[in-house]
């Protein structure tokens, strides 16, 4: 994920509460009448951006326009809190699977916008959301409930708690995408991360070493969300299953990197909900958490493979401020020792934050086999008569190209990963 400012012109996004946090939110009991909440919260950043021309249109040409009405008059429904979760659940489950349907071709089309793209995901999503946050209910439903209730929307929609793998014949690995971000420069942009888990969603690959199976989940661009441990709780449970993870997202323009250095610090580029967070990656145990940590994918195999257009690179470049130092330094092979960290070689926004906590989960859970770490994409781009964000399409061929491209280099990336990686014991 790129953004242009500081060290983080160099990366950024797309992207342990930590390592104990091995369950998902627990939903909590009914309200009482002293704790209900007598009236719903405002909306949010990125709900509010849904009032946009742009959101508008792709919701309406993807027909996912059509999920909120259908959630709104469900919770209407709803007559105690239970059928409330339940109705959350069913919902956003079932936006996932249309998403992941619709993208890998099944089912009806629902719109003229093509099959892969990843952005009728996030704005229906944030439509839910919406609804939800709106929604006064029959019955007494306090603040942590209705917590509770968008910690549900938002673990059911982003396929967290839909993670099928088959028994040890078939290797099993996972991939991670992110939202679309920096809306409020272009609020019609995509990213080639969550649009490439949608379509490897549930898919097999063959390989000399027999089929993968790959499952997929996306996480969104806000720093609250990695601080309260929502990269843990998804992947510590499936981690000691895997035979291969990697985390992906939106990088530098024209090209993939293998991130070979993940560090330990917040840049403070807007998310998007355009909050800012500086300093060290907050973790469970500060006191052990390293200032770096490194990939285990196969990237001499990655760089050197034929996969698709875009050349890959190895990056090694971090940013430090070295052991007795006072200013950051750029290296361009990697930290020295004792050094603090002020960039990894994906920068220092959410790209780098999930390939740290992800790598610093294997490491916390002993698992020094496992191949896993960070991906790279191009930037996804509009083509050269569709730059402008005021006057322009929300698609044209050169985007739906470039989608489609990069797309399909990730998947031939991960099945070269998965095809070299030597198996685990």
């Amino acid at each position: 994920m790129t953004h242009p400012f500081s060290v983080t012109t160099r990366l950024g996004l797309g992207g342990v509460a930590l390592l104990l946090v091995l369950a998902g939110p627990t939903l909590p009991a009914a309200a009482s009448p002293a704790d209900a909440a007598p009236t719903p919260a405002a909306t949010t950043v990125e709900e509010q951006r849904l009032d946009r021309t742009a959101p508008r249109e792709i919701l309406r040409r993807s027909g996912f326009d059509s999920f909120a009405p259908r959630f709104e008059r469900a919770l209407l429904g709803s007559g105690g809190y239970a059928q409330a979760e339940r109705t959350v659940t069913r919902h956003a489950s079932a936006l996932w699977r249309r998403a992941v349907d619709r993208a890998q071709g099944r089912g009806p089309a629902t719109g003229d916008l093509s099959r892969g793209d990843d952005r009728p995901l996030y704005w229906a999503r944030l439509a839910l959301s919406r609804e939800l946050r709106s929604w006064e209910p029959r019955f007494g439903l306090s603040d942590e409930q209705r917590k509770a209730l968008h910690a549900a929307l938002e673990t059911s929609s982003r396929g967290q708690d839909g993670l099928r793998f088959p028994g040890q014949r078939v290797k099993r690995v996972l991939v991670t995408g992110f939202d679309p971000f920096t809306l409020d420069r272009d609020v019609r942009i995509g990213n080639p991360s969550g649009a490439s888990a949608l379509a490897l969603d549930g898919t097999l690959v063959r390989t000399a070493e027999g089929p993968a199976r790959i499952e997929t989940v996306v996480f969104p661009v806000r720093w609250a969300d990695f601080a309260e441990g929502a990269v843990e709780r998804a992947l510590a449970r499936q981690l000691p299953r895997l035979d291969l993870f990697t985390t992906v997202s939106q990088g530098r323009q024209g090209r993939f990197d293998v991130e070979r250095t993940n560090g330990a610090w917040r840049g403070g580029f807007p998310d998007n909900e355009n909050a800012v967070s500086t300093g060290t990656v907050p973790v469970d145990d500060p006191g052990s958490q390293p200032q770096w940590t490194t990939t285990t994918l196969p990237y001499r195999q990655l760089t050197e493979a034929d996969t698709g257009r875009f050349p890959v690179y190895d990056n090694t470049e971090v940013t430090e401020i070295p052991a007795g130092g006072s200013q950051p330094v750029t290296r361009p092979d990697g930290p020295t020792p004792g050094s603090a960290s002020r960039a990894g070689g994906g920068g220092d926004y959410l790209s780098n934050e999930i390939a740290y906590r992800a790598t610093l989960l294997r490491d916390r859970l002993r698992l020094p086999d496992l191949p896993g770490g960070h991906l790279h994409t191009p930037v996804l781009r509009f083509g050269a008569e569709n730059t402008d964000p005021e006057t322009g399409t929300v698609t044209d061929p050169d985007f739906e190209r470039n989608r489609a491209d990069i797309v399909g280099q990730v998947r031939e990336l991960v099945r070269t990963a998965v095809g070299t990686s030597a198996p685990r014991p």
